[in-house]
């Protein structure tokens, strides 16, 4: 059973949701919380395998919720969901630690889809997302940081994970085992800063170190 802690401050979204989770047999929902620090608190209590985080909500807002999460239970994967189609929002979001991140009139399907990946400890995003990514991998403005020297070697998983794919795929197309793609991911996660793929596909993005070579 996968544990999740709904947190948005709108109780119709909280009863929503309930409804939507309860349809499938692997979720079971454990709390709900209307603002961040009591998301926060819930997950000390109930040690859920996901969150479904909203953004913006009042006392302590979803990202600052994120950042603390990160370093208090970084076990925990978080799924934004949110209302806020923002550029920023998202970056912020998936550099924080955030596994995923949906809008709220996003299909069943695909909420299903995410929260599985993220209580395995994988990053699943949608096309349009990625694609925004990648826009702003591609920004002229955005220059490579030349103080973050990873490999040729890594630069491949780093691509290749941006493209979506799953440490075993890339294991098989790379011809080297899914162990040494962890060992590759440990060590570009060090590089970057960060604990997860979304916020490596994030700073990458932001640092220049995505190209055009990531589309097929």
């Amino acid at each position: 059973m996968i544990k999740i802690v709904i947190a948005d401050d709108h109780l119709i979204i909280r009863q929503g949701l309930r409804l939507i989770l309860e349809t499938e047999n692997d979720f079971e929902l454990v709390g709900e919380a209307s603002d961040g620090a009591e998301a926060l608190s819930l997950c000390k209590t109930l040690t859920p395998d996901v969150v479904l985080m909203d953004l913006r909500m009042p006392n302590m807002d979803g990202l600052t919720a994120i950042e603390k999460l990160r370093v208090e239970q970084p076990e925990v994967a978080v799924v934004i969901l949110t209302t806020f189609n923002e550029d920023e929002l998202m970056f912020r979001g998936l550099r924080a630690g955030a596994h995923g991140y949906l809008l709220k009139d996003t299909d069943r399907v695909t909420l299903f889809n995410t929260i599985r990946a993220a209580a395995r400890g994988e990053t699943l995003l949608k096309p349009e997302i990625m694609a925004r990514v990648f826009a702003r991998a591609n920004a002229p403005k955005i220059v490579s940081d030349t103080t973050i020297n990873l490999t040729d070697r890594e630069l491949e998983i780093l691509t290749s994970v941006a493209r979506g794919e799953r440490s075993k795929e890339i294991a098989t197309h790379l011809g080297i085992s899914e162990r040494t793609v962890k060992a590759h991911l440990a060590s570009i996660y060090s590089k970057l800063g960060v604990d997860s793929r979304a916020a490596a596909i994030a700073v990458a993005a932001h640092k220049g170190l995505l190209g055009s070579q990531v589309k097929r």
